[in-house]
């Protein structure tokens, strides 16, 4: 169970052209927002990262726009976990769950996952804000990922399962972004 306090974010490469060419990419840009947003309002650690931005192109709008004072950590490697920025910045937080999402989820987003459980840390692939240019590649990558010891979630049951109690503060406001 996720819990406020010990649970943290991470964008992975929402960037240029190949986020317009993701599988469902609209749904899935505005899902990633309403996470975002999400993650904000329960004042949750997030981490951006970009792949070689000079190539690639910068994250898109939408996006740039909700993260706001959050800086992006360029890398390099596929996993995030290959640049030393992201991982000293992971482990000067009290996170103990990581709830991964960004593109692709069988490249990117697969080997961040791999780095983070390496590292001791429990990840959760919030499904319906990780993508893929194939929708197949996508649903390999989560179901090998599941067997590796990941857990999959969605925007909603994270969401919720971090609020905990219709009672908490958070309630309706999280309640508006999902309406």
């Amino acid at each position: 169970m996720l819990t406020k306090g010990k649970t943290g974010l991470v964008v992975i490469d929402v960037q240029g052209k190949l986020s317009t060419v993701v599988h469902d990419s609209e749904r899935f840009v505005a899902n990633l927002v309403t996470l975002i947003k999400a993650a904000k309002l329960l004042d949750m650690p997030i981490f951006w990262l970009e792949q070689n931005p000079e190539k690639l192109g910068k994250t898109v709008p939408e996006l740039q726009e909700v993260l706001g004072s959050v800086t992006p950590i360029s890398k390099f490697s596929f996993s995030a976990c290959g640049e030393p920025a992201f991982v000293e910045a992971v482990k000067k937080t009290k996170v103990k769950t990581w709830l991964l999402s960004g593109i692709e989820t069988h490249i990117c987003v697969y080997q961040t996952t791999l780095g983070l459980l390496d590292l001791g840390y429990e990840v959760e692939l919030v499904s319906d804000c990780v993508s893929s240019r194939a929708l197949s590649n996508k649903v390999l990558a989560l179901e090998k990922l599941a067997r590796k010891g990941a857990e999959i979630t969605c925007l909603e049951m994270c969401l919720f399962e971090l609020i905990g109690d219709c009672r908490a503060d958070e309630f309706r406001s999280a309640l508006s972004l999902i309406k």
